[in-house]
């Protein structure tokens, strides 16, 4: 590390999950943006939803921050490059892997990038108790520093004022803002959490229009400026030798935007495409991505575009098709939907899946074949009728210990439920740049 820069850097955190975090975090970064500080914003965990929520608050790239993947210094690459960094923290802010730890949890990495914390509560119902909320928030671990707080559905201005003389009474960090409790700020929901749907643009200029209201930004700035360090440039873009597919739409659009980073670094040419949309996948492709996303909401349009699903399984004869969850899924036998209803997928690779209203699987994955090992996430509502025939494409086991048997591969044919993170596995993505040459 060299030269520092001097910012506003923070981390909105909540004392659970619905607490406003993300809807605060939303009306501040469009705040700051059209102040012309050009927030970078990051969330904390493996999320994929909300950074494309920022990406169009914020008008720029979000990152994740993520111990268990070791992402955690995308924050000092990125940060200095804008005038405001703003972290988005996840679940609870002591949430993590175990419950007697701060591994995986978002208070980590606060700690460990020494990034002050502004804690959202949800104060419907309380007035004088947020005092002894916030106490033991502040006083949990030494190395979490809370400088604020703000207030989601606050009843009124008045009960606004109630919190604050209660933190200021108790010496607590200061109220800094709040949200009136209001139907209109309530994010939409979906089966995988928030909606990916885009956000209406006005909506988002009326939230900031309210943040600018009800909360003390330039005090907000002012307490988390600091200095923080500036990583050496990172290696020099290597001329573009390959080009990838990556399916880019409705149906497809959860991508670890790190990983692609990291994949252009490295010569490749990134290239979306979409395959509810498109006749054909572009030309001169030495691969396809089909991350996660929503695949079981256009099982019949994917298939309409007949055109697009015969280039793709010739595509597949040759050349290397991966798949991540959704992706997975598209590239199955069939898949049934919420509805039961049983459509076919391009049958890429051996399987048949269902979708299910309660959440399958949900954590940190480690897995291994016979070449190495990496680090995922899994967070899906579908499962596998039967376990198919393999070869399976990992052996893995997740945080608690269990083992299993998953994805698979046939020919060129590459996928599984896990979202693989490869920006900081080196030999990972050595491997995966391998089968695009090959």
């Amino acid at each position: 590390m060299s030269d520092n820069k001097t910012i506003s850097r923070f981390m909105i955190a909540g004392a659970n999950s619905g607490s406003g975090k993300t809807t605060l975090t939303l009306g501040i970064l469009r705040a700051l943006k059209r102040r012309g500080l050009n927030p970078v914003p990051f969330k904390c965990g493996p999320d994929y939803i909300d950074p494309l929520f920022h990406r169009q608050a914020a008008g720029a790239v979000s990152w994740n921050l993520d111990t268990f993947f070791g992402s955690e210094h995308e924050f000092y690459r990125r940060a200095p490059g804008g005038g405001a960094a703003v972290v988005e923290g996840v679940m609870g802010l002591f949430d993590g892997i175990y419950p007697d730890r701060l591994e995986g949890s978002c208070a980590e990495i606060a700690a460990r990038l020494q990034l002050p914390v502004i804690l959202t509560v949800n104060v419907q119902g309380i007035s004088g108790s947020i005092a002894p909320l916030v106490t033991g928030f502040c006083q949990w671990h030494p190395e979490v520093k809370i400088l604020g707080v703000l207030a989601d559905k606050a009843g009124s201005v008045r009960h606004a004022g109630l919190l604050k003389t209660a933190l200021d009474a108790a010496g607590l960090p200061p109220l800094l803002g709040y949200l009136i409790r209001n139907e209109r700020w309530t994010l939409p929901e979906r089966h995988l959490g928030l909606s990916v749907g885009k956000l209406e643009e006005s909506w988002l200029d009326a939230l900031a229009d309210e943040i600018e209201k009800s909360v003390e930004l330039d005090k907000l700035l002012k307490l988390t400026q600091g200095k923080i360090p500036i990583l050496p440039s990172a290696n020099q873009t290597m001329p573009v030798k390959l080009r990838l597919g990556v399916a880019c739409d409705e149906a497809f659009c959860f991508y670890y935007e790190a990983n692609l980073d990291a994949l252009h670094r490295n010569g490749v040419e990134i290239v979306p495409f979409s395959p509810l949309h498109d006749g054909l996948p572009p030309e001169d492709l030495n691969g396809i991505y089909l991350g996660g996303g929503y695949p079981e909401l256009y099982m019949k349009e994917l298939n309409a575009n007949a055109r697009m699903c015969r280039a793709i399984r010739d595509f597949a004869e040759h050349h290397l098709v991966y798949g991540e969850c959704g992706g997975y899924l598209f590239l199955l036998e069939s898949l049934t939907d919420f509805d039961g209803k049983t459509l076919p997928g391009l049958g890429l690779l051996p399987g048949r899946a269902k979708m299910n209203r309660k959440l399958s699987a949900l954590g940190y994955r480690e897995v291994e074949d016979d070449r190495g090992s990496a680090r995922g996430h899994e967070f899906h509502y579908s499962s596998l009728l039967e376990e198919p025939p393999g070869p399976y494409l990992w052996r893995a086991h997740d945080a608690h210990g269990r083992r299993f048997r998953c994805g698979g591969v046939r020919g060129r044919v590459r996928g599984s439920y896990i979202h693989l993170y490869f920006a900081d596995a080196p030999d990972l993505l050595k491997r995966f740049l391998a089968e695009l040459e090959s």
